[in-house]
């Protein structure tokens, strides 16, 4: 079971953005809504999970968790936005994938419930 959770955020990167198999270095314009999408979906479900976390799994996991998010998020703004009007070299395009795909399979949503 494990092994097929670690294969699908793998598999979507790699159907997101098939022609970074064949070398495209345009980033598409789904990626930009997918960035924007996911730090609005992470803002809601911290909103949304902040007092579970406090309570479950303590006051410093929870704020250092968020600090990480934002940071991360804050990072993947601004390489993007360096992207709009210079085109990226394919080095760059897909190191920002899967950034992106990395923070969204590893830390964009954590558990900040109760551990069973």
């Amino acid at each position: 079971m494990f092994k097929l959770a670690a294969a699908v955020p793998m598999l979507l990167f790699f159907a997101w953005h098939p022609g970074l198999l064949h070398g495209d270095a345009k980033i598409p314009k789904r990626s930009y809504v997918l960035l924007i999408a996911v730090i609005l979906l992470d803002v809601a479900y911290f909103a949304t999970s902040w007092n579970w976390g406090l309570q479950y799994q303590g006051a410093h996991y929870t704020h250092v968790v968020c600090a990480v998010n934002i940071a991360w998020a804050a990072i993947l703004v601004l390489a993007f936005a360096r992207t709009w009007k210079k085109p990226p070299s394919f080095v760059y395009s897909l190191f920002l994938h899967w950034m992106l795909f990395a923070w969204l399979a590893w830390y964009a949503f954590p558990f900040l419930g109760e551990l069973p």
